[in-house]
């Protein structure tokens, strides 16, 4: 019976990292869009609004992650639109959102940062 109750207690110490690693994960990434400036025009569901009640600024991340998973070179991709911004005449998110192009932000966040936030974004579920 101890040495049952051992390996089980064993066996929930080392499986609490898995558990733990999203949410540490996310509270990270979540630190680093905050931080960057990122959750002035984004959020992460759907639906929310912008300011003074319009459409939101940029498009919610479970959108972004929805429309860009199955792109080939997603990632890469969506690192240089946040890195040196878009182009508003070619923007697919038009009627869904009030900004008009997504600035450059590379005086707001390192390339390699960039391309971990957007590695996590393109893993969020789609919107329920």
């Amino acid at each position: 019976m101890k040495s049952r109750l051992l390996s089980l207690l064993a066996l929930s110490i080392t499986a609490l990292p898995v558990w733990a690693a999203p949410a540490a994960e996310d509270a990270a990434m979540l630190k680093l869009a905050t931080g960057s400036g990122c959750m002035t025009c984004h959020h992460i569901e759907p639906g929310a609004k912008g300011p003074e009640g319009l459409a939101p600024i940029g498009p919610a991340w479970r959108d972004v992650a929805t429309k860009y998973r199955s792109v080939a070179d997603a990632q890469n991709q969506l690192t240089r639109t946040v890195m040196t911004g878009s182009n508003p005449y070619s923007s697919h998110w038009k009627g869904k959102v009030s900004g008009l192009a997504m600035p450059p932000n590379e005086v707001a966040i390192k390339e390699a940062d960039a391309r971990l936030l957007v590695g996590w974004i393109l893993k969020l579920d789609a919107p329920k």
